[in-house]
């Protein structure tokens, strides 16, 4: 039975169902603990729920994005800075206006 209360990015295996889940969100107010599985789907449970349920820890699967509909490739950012050619000046993509007739003598 889950005596403490849950933390928010922790995994706790849930021994009846045989499911793994991440707890992603408790609101106090409203006495909740959302919690999305390995496999994407979401849950909700309150408090007095979460008491009586027979979980235990876990250890967070190989990719643990996968319910994020993220994979390992999406979530490294490159190592690369992208600077633009002109240093980043947005001045200088603005072209001047021409009248015809004027002079700027």
């Amino acid at each position: 039975m889950a005596n403490q209360l849950p933390i928010i990015g922790d995994w706790y295996n849930d021994l009846a169902l045989g499911q793994i889940f991440e707890v992603v969100a408790i609101d106090e107010h409203a006495a909740t603990i959302e919690i999305q599985y390995a496999d994407g789907g979401l849950g909700e449970y309150d408090m007095d729920s979460w008491q009586q349920l027979p979980v235990g820890p876990a250890e967070a699967p190989e990719d643990a994005a996968a319910g994020y509909e993220m994979s390992q490739e999406d979530s490294y950012v490159g190592d690369e800075v992208m600077v633009p050619m002109d240093g980043g000046n947005p001045l200088a993509s603005i072209e001047p206006d021409s009248f015809t007739g004027f002079d700027d003598f």
